[in-house]
């Protein structure tokens, strides 16, 4: 295991956090989701086998509770085959390098994702002036730099397989980031759709705190490439998911979720594309 791993010089905890902060839902028997202050970090595996996968790593300062859920469900001692990130946000990687050395598992990436993982590339700076509520406005406070994992992320494979969950695959969506990814099982249209879309408003302080569900596009302030962000949206539309757990928000299924995500694919300019921000290009 590559020891040398750092995060970035403005990484810190961050004081925001929802009323779900510590609760963790069963999905479904073999898929739980925890929430982490205002991120969803998932587990999927057997728990009588004890062998599950952990997608996403939560917040800065987060990698006790991550463990202890791991543990909750899977055992004492148990360990993952793998970490899975969606993408590298500071809310998403924030436990990473902790968990890595404690676990000593492999992080798997989409490979555009990969400069951003290993401290080559800083994402875009976070927009506090996109149109939104109190966390937009926020959100210049949020890290940005790149973590660095050195050998210890590697990129997922090409055939669209995801390492230890053989149901699942995984699609690239990106537009909230080059290499964000969804996972996608089409035996029972699960998806866990990261930030591509989300199921709370997350630039609205209230919204985040109350954790009010609606189906919304991806988090407005770190969007950069919002024609992107539409066409994964309407890809993941077309897969009629069952069921969608998001990296913000309450997981979503049956009708409500059929209505509410084919409405924000068909209408996205208006739902999701913000009136105007540093990244919002009308036009497209």
């Amino acid at each position: 295991m590559d020891q040398n791993m750092k995060y970035g010089s403005d990484y810190k905890p961050v004081p925001a956090t929802s009323i779900k902060s510590g609760q963790s839902i069963e999905v479904l028997p073999e898929l739980f989701c925890h929430t982490i202050q205002i991120v969803n970090i998932c587990l999927a595996g057997n728990p009588e086998t004890k062998e599950f996968v952990l997608i996403d790593a939560g917040m800065p300062g987060s990698a006790n509770e991550i463990v202890s859920v791991s543990e909750k469900y899977f055992g004492a001692n148990s360990r993952p085959k793998a970490i899975i990130l969606t993408h590298g946000h500071f809310d998403h990687v924030g436990a990473i390098i902790e968990l890595v050395k404690h676990w000593e598992v492999p992080v798997y990436a989409h490979e555009l994702e990969i400069p951003f993982l290993t401290g080559q590339t800083s994402y875009s700076e976070p927009d506090p002036t996109v149109e939104g509520g109190m966390v937009a406005k926020m959100s210049s406070l949020f890290p940005n730099e790149p973590v660095d994992l050195g050998s210890n992320v590697r990129k997922l494979p090409m055939d669209g397989t995801v390492p230890h969950l053989p149901d699942f695959r995984w699609i690239h969506t990106p537009g909230h980031s080059p290499g964000h990814i969804s996972l996608f099982r089409e035996k029972d249209r699960t998806l866990l759709a990261g930030d591509a879309f989300v199921t709370v408003k997350q630039d609205s302080l209230y919204k985040v705190l109350t954790q009010k569900q609606e189906v919304s596009g991806p988090p407005r302030y770190f969007t950069t490439d919002w024609k992107a962000a539409k066409e994964s949206v309407q890809e993941l539309s077309s897969l009629k998911p069952a069921v969608a757990v998001t990296g913000h928000g309450l997981p979503m299924a049956g009708e409500e979720l059929s209505k509410e995500l084919e409405k924000l694919a068909q209408e996205f300019d208006n739902i999701a594309i913000p009136d105007y921000g540093r990244y919002v290009d009308k036009k497209q």
